[in-house]
């Protein structure tokens, strides 16, 4: 196989796993407590995260709450009705940055997730996991796959993350009387994200998908997990916020 299609290949693989574990184990399980997962596999997917993308998950966690307790009006980190559609589907990395990096942010929407000795000996330290990542793939590859698989993992993960903010803010179904919306076909390479008008319906869900006809990728692996006792689900249907309109 050529080192090009090879990059190419292994740069859109290594996007949806850092997808899928986002919103496993970022989304779902740490900002939601949706489900708890086996401390063994969080830390397995806590590793994959600091070398795919470089994410502190208390600063991750702290920007998706901020979020949820200021949706789409002022305050909010990364609404496309605020700061306008283009803005955060192509900037949405700036906004996350700008939120993430302020103390008093993460001391208010993350204080249940201290930094621990992991934390202070890896995991804080982004650009070494980056570097480890991207190590991996020249071993793998050479210096083609590893440049091409990095920049295609780079413009895949940061565009589809974007895209739940931008487009499952503005385009898409409104089941529930909320600003967010569904979008079938993100819901299919986001691993369930797209499905955000039922997300914020029911924030504490484990499984996003709520009608006939939806999919929520992501299930599948929760509900493995869950069926080999290494996660625990916490509802097992849906509750439902109060239904206004934001």
């Amino acid at each position: 196989m050529h080192n090009a299609t090879l990059g190419l290949i292994i740069g859109l693989l290594t996007s949806q796993v850092a997808i899928l574990i986002t919103t496993v184990y970022l989304h779902r399980g740490l900002s939601h407590k949706a489900l708890t997962l086996n401390a063994k596999v969080a830390f397995i997917m806590r590793a994959i995260l600091w070398i795919t993308t470089g994410i502190r998950p208390r600063q991750w966690v702290a920007v998706h709450r901020k979020h949820h307790a200021y949706t789409d009006i002022e305050g909010d980190p990364h609404s496309p009705i605020i700061e306008g559609f283009k803005e955060i589907q192509f900037g949405n990395v700036y906004f996350y940055r700008k939120e993430a990096t302020k103390p008093e942010t993460i001391a208010k929407y993350a204080k249940d997730l201290p930094p621990d000795r992991w934390d202070k000996v890896l995991f804080d330290r982004a650009l070494l996991g980056l570097a480890v990542g991207i190590a991996i793939l020249f071993a793998i590859g050479g210096w083609e796959v590893a440049l091409i698989g990095s920049v295609v993992h780079v413009i895949s993960y940061l565009g589809l993350s974007a895209a739940v903010n931008a487009i499952g803010h503005t385009f898409g179904k409104r089941p529930y009387p909320n600003l967010a919306t569904n979008n079938g076909w993100l819901a299919m390479i986001t691993f369930g994200e797209g499905l955000h008008n039922n997300h914020h319906a029911a924030p504490t869900a484990a499984k996003l998908s709520f009608h006939a006809g939806e999919f929520d990728p992501a299930w599948l692996l929760i509900a493995a997990l869950a069926k080999v006792g290494l996660a625990n689900v916490r509802l097992k249907e849906p509750k439902f916020k109060s239904q206004t309109l934001t």
